[in-house]
């Protein structure tokens, strides 16, 4: 039974969390995370390892000296096994290995070599000279043999390291996490972000939080957590695709009523797509069919283990309504950042990101930022991708006028010539001629990249290139379906599909159309975009064609398997490119006198054509492919009706249309392999 957590016994012992974490792990323990639990007993040791003076006690020690005394220096030769029993060891065994050769616990032999000088966890060697005296403790000869064939089991790092910039770690010092929050509408991430906030609004403050700068600081015994006040993964994605790598901590709000939803899918996905740590909030705690434990299983299925079901995700249980849980996350959170240890140069020149931005009316043109290294002071001369400007005033997220602001602190700067763009890193520069030159070459850099944006056609092409010439690659999917059943056959197949030095990895995978959020998650990664019986949205459409990803859509599993196999050593096959002609929306449906169901439709993309394909499309699903068999305008048969007009569609063999459903119409050409 659990009796004690890490950051507990660290705690009582007035240790680092991340210290005893590490201890315990190299003693071999269970344990993953701050938050992990022990027993008594594997508590007691670890306590009796770290704290190795408190097993002495003045009794103890009176009876050890008595007993020196009465005892000749003769009384301790080594102990003669009184039944001899050898084993041979290979030098460079490895202490778990040489426990389970003396049948002898793990961590009695650590302590063992702790007590001779030796730091060794449990999966490090024994060092060879300390391998036969340990043996005959426990009666047993040992015949050492040189060379060990076994392979040395690493331990590895709890959380995978950020990267940093490239500069001396001596001048590196600690900074605060950066938080965003994420997960599926309606579950409570904004009321959450409301009620830390509100909570740690210091008594007595002048009007408290002032106004809202779009982040804010929270603490938990005097340590800072910087949260995004932009709740949203589509925000988080976006500022990764243009490289600004701010958060270091997701918190993934899940309701304990509505468990996991497409939105929170998708959450994950851009989560284990960037690499950072995430903790689980299981929100709505107080509502009357809450179930955690089925909100943790539904999470096994997308890759989250929580702590509770043996894995390393932190997850709380809270309620931002009520605030019951809200201390806990916060210091899980700042577990978390403990472990992690993020750090920063401070000395150095200022540089972050852009998190939101605004026209003021008092300020003009202002940005909230948070700063990822060196010290920003009032007065610093700035740029922010197209953008340059003078620090006039800083304002913390108290409404406070300050005059510098560290890493990892959110600031609202005034001063800039123009509005920035929320995603944009920002620097200090030597003055403002140095700014508004870098400022000026960015904008003729940016006006000639969009004179030239590649088509998605062409980076399909340069992705095929690269597939084709480096011996280790990786292609990179996003899969959506019309049904949860296509997505796991499509992720089972795609599995499979390997080359040597190559091999498929699916970033995100779900039910339902292809989003605008599934656009900006390919972008960021480098991922195509592959839909099984489902269609983009406009949204999505407009903004594949903006970045150039290749969205693949498929009717049939076997042609879409095959092209991902061709995809992955490089080639395409001759295919078929389809061109979109124009899109019109069902808002009524008639019934006329043989012809049917007639679709009363606004077009309201490109031009709806006579002799072309048609396709409609339902909640992002394709639920008919065929032909179109009329089209009329008024009473009159016409052969195309363009956007903002109206118009009667009717279809072949398809009587099953809906108000809402979109119909698209389309053309197909027969094109090359790239």
């Amino acid at each position: 039974m659990v009796t004690k957590r890490i950051y507990e016994l660290a705690r009582e012992m007035g240790l680092e969390s991340r210290h005893v974490l590490a201890t315990a792990q190299g003693l071999g323990l269970p344990v993953t995370t701050a938050s992990s639990g022990l027993d008594q007993g594997d508590a007691e040791a670890l306590r009796s390892i770290l704290l190795p003076e408190e097993e002495e006690t003045p009794e103890a020690s009176e009876t050890l000296d008595t007993e020196a005394d009465e005892v000749s220096d003769e009384d301790y030769a080594e102990p003669e096994p009184p039944e001899e029993v050898s084993v041979t060891l290979a030098e460079g065994v490895s202490v778990r290995e040489m426990a389970r050769a003396l049948n002898q616990p793990v961590g009695d032999l650590v302590r063992e070599l702790l007590s001779r000088g030796y730091m060794a966890a449990g999966a490090a060697p024994v060092p060879t000279e300390a391998i036969e005296p340990i043996a005959l403790l426990y009666g047993v000869k040992v015949e050492v043999v040189p060379d060990a064939d076994e392979v040395i089991e690493e331990v590895k790092p709890l959380v995978k390291p950020k990267r940093v910039f490239d500069e001396d770690p001596s001048t590196l010092a600690g900074r605060p996490p950066v938080v965003t929050v994420m997960g599926h509408v309606d579950h409570g991430k904004t009321t959450l972000l409301d009620a830390i906030r509100n909570a740690n609004v210091v008594a007595g403050e002048a009007g408290g939080i002032t106004q809202h700068i779009g982040a804010y600081q929270a603490e938990v015994e005097e340590r800072p957590i910087t949260f995004i006040d932009t709740p949203g993964h589509a925000a988080f994605t976006a500022m990764r695709a243009r490289g600004a790598e701010v958060t270091d901590i997701v918190v993934l709000v899940v309701a304990a009523d509505d468990g996991v939803m497409p939105q929170t899918i998708e959450a994950i996905s851009h989560t284990q797509a960037a690499g950072v740590s995430m903790i689980v909030a299981i929100n709505k705690m107080d509502v009357d069919n809450a179930d955690p434990v089925r909100v943790r299983a539904m999470l096994t299925e997308h890759g989250v283990i929580t702590e509770e079901l043996g894995g390393e995700v932190v997850s709380v249980e809270l309620s931002a309504t009520t605030g019951d849980g809200l201390d806990n996350l916060l210091e899980m959170i700042d577990l978390v950042a403990q472990v992690s240890e993020f750090k920063a140069n401070p000395k150095a020149p200022a540089s972050g990101v852009v998190i939101e931005s605004h026209l003021d009316r008092g300020l003009g043109p202002v940005a909230t930022v948070i700063i990822q290294r060196g010290t920003l002071k009032r007065g610093d001369s700035l740029v922010a991708g197209m953008v340059s400007g003078r620090a006039r005033s800083l304002t913390d997220h108290t409404g406070r006028r300050v005059q510098s602001a560290g890493p990892s602190m959110p600031i609202l700067i005034s001063g800039w010539t123009s509005v920035p763009a929320a995603g944009d890193l920002f620097e200090v520069v030597k003055n403002d001629r140095v700014a508004r030159s870098m400022a000026s070459e960015r904008v003729d850099e940016v006006r000639s990249k969009t004179l030239v944006v590649p088509s998605a056609r062409e980076r399909l092409g340069q992705l095929l290139e690269r597939l084709r010439s480096q011996e280790q690659t990786e292609l990179l999917l996003i899969i959506k379906a019309d049904a949860d059943g296509s997505v796991e056959a499509i992720r089972e197949a795609v599995g499979r599909i390997a080359r040597e030095g190559g091999r498929v990895n699916v970033v995100h995978s779900a039910v339902g159309g292809i989003n605008e959020n599934d656009i900006t998650l390919a972008d960021a990664t480098g991922a195509v975009v592959v839909g099984f019986n489902v269609r983009p949205d406009p949204n999505a459409r407009r903004a594949a064609a903006a970045v150039g990803v290749e969205v693949l859509t498929y009717s049939i599993i076997y042609e879409l398997l095959d092209d991902i196999e061709q995809l992955l050593v490089g080639r395409l096959a001759p295919t078929i490119e389809e061109t979109l002609v124009g899109v019109a929306e069902v808002r009524a449906i008639f019934r006329v006198p043989r012809l049917g169901a007639v679709a009363g439709c606004y077009v309201t993309e490109g031009r709806i054509m006579r002799d072309t394909k048609a396709r409609v499309v339902r909640n992002g699903s394709v639920v008919y492919d065929g032909q179109l068999a009329s089209l009329r305008r008024f009473q009159d048969d016409v052969r195309e009706v363009v956007a903002g007009y109206e118009c009667g569609i009717g279809l072949e063999r398809f009587r099953d249309v809906k108000e809402g459903d979109v119909i698209e119409t389309y053309r197909v050409d027969e094109i090359a392999a790239t």
